[in-house]
């Protein structure tokens, strides 16, 4: 029987390791969706992150010492938190604290006892992140029981959301002792599910097979995805980002998610008209540049700029079967146009190579550029640690890419991350990205997909499979139409068809290589047009209806005896 009554949150308490701290994926999910939520719920909104700067300050962090002074100070004395309040610079402002957790590493063993009593999570094999992400946890909930307290709350509807396992004791620990308080855990991708993937094991085909908890101890991985099935089991309102990764947590995690919540974008800063114009003009001729001076030759003014990006997940991403997909497109013979791919993926890197560094900043006196050195390597931008043992460079060697003079079809490989301050480009992935021609992102394991999301924001058009939570809704929303005809190409791809999904892509690559100048205009207005479709306007619903959902579970929860779910 459906519900009627609709509850609206008075007060939003959200946390992640990525507020005011720029990791991944989910620092663009709320840094964007902070907007949205800001013009709803005003300064009613607060945002948690761990205060781990030391050295510098959060460039994206303004502190503001007028915010809750009196209840900063009471946090201290009454229970040893370091609580730093600002605003997130961010579309919306909204309020941030920043909370020291470090001081209660010394304690961990009392937590996971705790934890181990109250709900069963086991962290005796707990290694590496796992400490400090769960007393940054267990700090964000003793913050949020604390301005509970201190505000006199309880005649309220207060909501606290908790992202990734990391954020997993919080949620518990409110659970435990602020029962009051509804809650939200949203898992962006489940830790086992990525592990799998990760480690070469067939996901999808054999996905119903799976147990999770097997699996975590086989993949060294109990302690993570003991408190992520956990904090799922537990909370009032569990969501995921996408059909795709709901099957998995169902599977993995034994709870369907309750809601799905896709992730939007904000494209309030992307630019319009002439100055999008100006900056794909500008972005096109740095990445030509970079290409000439790493390659040690010109190359057509022409060419067909082809990039993917993201972390460096070198099979969950794809980038083994991009490679693929240029060595086969440079087996066509039919290709008359210089391709230039780009893979832009952080990597272990001492810093940008001086050489290159010299040879785009000197010129000889005619104006042409200084020679190349015969000892650069005409594959990569920045100057890697242990070349001897990268996965992208071994593979283009293997694949045969010489980047000669001859050859249509080039590779750049770029380690760094593009964050204004690499040494070569200088510029942030965003001011490069809208001077691509192409983008694929052919991922294997993508709960969600940024990458090919922000591609099409950009008019980009994307090339990008089913196993990614937004080439799924894609497939749903918007690619009804053969190859790039709408802007995106969604391939399928499973657990046995490799060499099938490259050589796809190799043949949208290379008939988006043949297209003329007003059908590429034409491909990146569809693009763009998808990508309204999936921005915060019309996915914010997803997030009222979580609200709705954890307070509504949370009354139920509340006229029943109190009961810890450790099954």
């Amino acid at each position: 029987m459906q519900k009627e009554t609709k509850f609206t949150p008075d007060y939003i308490f959200e946390s992640s390791w990525e507020v005011c701290n720029k990791v991944g994926g989910i620092y663009t999910v709320l840094s964007t969706r902070a907007n949205s939520l800001q013009k709803i719920h005003k300064d009613q909104l607060f945002f948690i992150g761990p205060d781990i700067w030391t050295e510098q300050e959060s460039p994206w962090f303004k502190a503001d010492e007028d915010l809750y002074p009196e209840w900063r100070e009471h946090a201290f004395k009454s229970q040893n938190l370091e609580i730093r309040a600002g605003r997130w610079d961010v579309p919306g402002e909204p309020i941030v604290f920043l909370v020291k957790f470090k001081q209660f590493l010394s304690r961990q063993n009392e937590l996971y006892a705790r934890m181990w009593q109250d709900y069963g999570v086991d962290s005796l094999s707990a290694y590496g992140d796992y400490h400090e992400s769960t007393m940054f946890a267990n700090a964000t909930g003793m913050l949020i029981e604390n301005f509970y307290r201190f505000h006199s709350l309880e005649p309220y509807n207060v909501v606290a959301h908790f992202n990734e396992w990391m954020l997993g004791a919080g949620a518990l620990y409110i659970k435990k002792f602020v029962p009051k308080i509804a809650t939200i855990f949203t898992t962006h991708a489940t830790s086992i599910g990525r592990s799998i993937a990760g480690n070469n094991l067939p996901l999808y085909g054999h996905l119903h097979e799976y147990n999770g908890d097997q699996m975590a101890r086989e993949l060294n991985m109990s302690a993570k995805h003991s408190i992520e099935k956990k904090a799922a089991l537990n909370v009032d309102c569990f969501t995921t980002v996408s059909d795709i990764t709901a099957e998995e947590c169902a599977q993995l995690l034994h709870r369907r998610p309750d809601v799905v919540t896709p992730n939007g974008f904000e494209k309030d800063f992307i630019p319009k008209g002439s100055l999008y114009t100006k900056k794909h003009k500008s972005a096109r001729n740095l990445l030509l540049d970079v290409a000439e001076k790493t390659l040690g030759h010109s190359v057509q003014r022409d060419a067909l700029l082809v990039g993917i990006s993201g972390r460096y997940e070198y099979k969950n991403k794809g980038i083994d079967l991009f490679i693929d997909s240029l060595k086969h497109l440079q087996s066509m013979k039919e290709l008359t146009r210089d391709v230039i791919g780009f893979i832009m993926v952080p990597a272990w890197i001492k810093g940008p190579r001086k050489d290159l560094q010299s040879l785009l900043s000197n010129t000889t006196n005619n104006g042409k550029p200084a020679k190349k050195s015969k000892t650069v390597c005409p594959f990569v931008t920045h100057e890697l640690m242990d070349p001897q043992h990268d996965k992208v460079v071994n593979h283009l060697k293997h694949a045969g890419f010489c980047n000669d003079p001859s050859d249509r079809v080039k590779v750049i490989f770029v380690p760094s991350y593009l964050n204004g301050d690499d040494g070569i480009f200088n510029q942030d992935y965003y001011d490069l990205l809208i001077g691509l021609d192409l983008s694929v992102f052919p991922s294997y394991y993508e709960p969600w997909g940024y990458t090919p999301h922000e591609s099409v924001a950009f008019s980009i058009p994307t090339i990008t499979t089913t196993l990614s939570g937004f080439g799924v809704w894609a497939k749903k929303k918007g690619d009804r139409k053969p190859g790039l005809s709408d802007g995106i190409d969604v391939v399928y791809r499973n657990d046995n068809n490799y060499t099938e999904v490259y050589e796809e892509i190799a043949s949208i690559i290379f008939d988006y290589s043949l297209k003329s100048s007003e059908q590429i205009s034409i491909l990146k207005e569809c693009a763009s047009e998808l990508s309204n479709r999936a921005d915060w306007a019309h996915f914010i619903k997803y997030y009222r209806e979580a609200y709705d959902k954890a307070l509504h579970n949370s009354f139920i929860r509340l006229s029943k005896p109190y009961k810890l779910n450790s099954d």
